[in-house]
């Protein structure tokens, strides 16, 4: 299996509602563990954001 590329929009700011990024979705611990994940560690997380929604982006 090739290397999902990572979910991360280069919007960091952690929603303190929800917990997750309004980039990329994923918590704290979500995004320090992303480089230790095997391929299919990375495929399941990558499902399990599209299930989280659509992105929120931070209004400016």
């Amino acid at each position: 299996m090739r290397e999902p590329p990572s979910p991360c929009t280069k919007v960091c700011r952690i929603d303190p509602a929800s917990g997750w990024c309004m980039g990329c979705r994923r918590t704290l611990a979500e995004i320090a563990d992303w480089a230790m994940l095997s391929p299919q560690g990375k495929a399941a997380l990558l499902d399990k954001l599209k299930a989280r929604g659509p992105r929120v982006w931070p209004s400016r």
